[in-house]
């Protein structure tokens, strides 16, 4: 099946509304799950997890019939807490529970249930789910009370909740139909270069970052905390294949220590206090790389305000 993601809009804050579905917000890989003759893992960059995640390809394969499933790939620790730092890795240390935790169904035995309300389809999600092997997980929601659940995730430290209209079909854009809201401010962003180490730290001294806006990189900052010996050496690796001559920013940034450029292929994502007047990420701290996103795709997100 062709289709890309529902994506959800971040908002300013949680709500309260008998018209709405709330469901943790996962922190890990979006991935659809299709199984037909095979089965398929694919990111929202269009690229396969096949390779990198054997053993949820293995329960979906076990599931019956023929779908399309969406979800997130995850680890999670021994208190079922999703951690990004875990998922990235996994495949080094199998550390932690892997998991497809899966919230919607958009194709079932050859029919096409995206203009279906939400609501029958996680009902029939959860059906096929029944006696899925441990790896999958129906993500569960709870009907109308999103303050109470958005309290909870900031007290177990999760990443936010995700806000649905219970009557909404599935839409393969970023809607208002469904929207997330964040215990903190997180952004994804793309790495446009690296500064050079400085005293006794090793391999680099800070990732230069940015936005994508009107088709132009714009930098957001510098992101130097986060950083481990082994996540420098690890993102370091990453970085040789992608050095350039150029600066990918639209306008060129001036940190107090020497640039080494990189291709604006490689995305992350950070945590981090605000956003200044001009543009930048006040105190960013790094939390992973991201594999499953597109750099081009890379927004700056503002919480809207919406009356619900």
């Amino acid at each position: 099946m062709k289709s890309n993601f529902m994506l959800a809009t971040l908002v300013d804050e949680p709500f309260d509304s008998k018209d709405w579905i709330f469901e943790t917000k996962w922190d890990g890989y979006r991935a659809f799950a299709v199984k037909g003759k095979q089965v398929k893992l694919v990111s929202r960059a269009k690229k396969s997890f096949n390779a990198r995640f054997p053993p949820i390809v293995r329960a979906v394969q076990a599931l019956p019939g023929t779908f399309v499933l969406d979800g997130e790939i995850v680890v999670l620790d021994a208190k079922g807490r999703p951690h990004f730092q875990l998922l990235q890795n996994y495949q080094k240390t199998k550390e932690g529970a892997l998991c497809y935790c899966v919230f919607d169904l958009l194709m079932l035995n050859g029919k096409d249930l995206r203009k279906r309300p939400l609501l029958e389809r996680k009902d029939l999600l959860q059906k096929l789910l029944r006696s899925a092997p441990r790896t999958i997980r129906y993500s569960k929601h709870t009907r109308a009370k999103g303050v109470a659940l958005f309290r909870a995730a900031a007290r177990q430290g999760l990443e936010g909740i995700v806000a649905k209209k219970a009557s909404s079909a599935y839409q393969s854009r970023r809607s208002l139909d469904w929207q997330k809201i964040k215990t903190s401010l997180r952004q994804e962003v793309v790495i446009g270069g690296f500064t050079r180490p400085r005293g006794a730290r090793k391999k680099f001294g800070a990732l230069l970052v940015g936005v994508y806006e009107q088709g132009k990189l714009l930098y957001a900052g510098h992101v130097g905390g986060g950083f481990n010996e082994k996540l420098l050496a690890e993102v370091h690796e990453k970085l040789q294949k992608h050095i350039s001559s150029r600066c990918p920013f639209a306008e060129k940034p001036h940190p107090n220590m020497p640039v080494i450029w990189v291709k604006p292929q490689l995305v992350c994502e950070v945590s981090f206090a605000e956003w200044t007047r001009d543009g930048m990420m006040r105190q960013p701290i790094f939390k992973g790389m991201r594999i499953d996103k597109p750099p081009k795709k890379v927004v700056r997100e503002h919480g809207i305000h919406t009356s619900q």
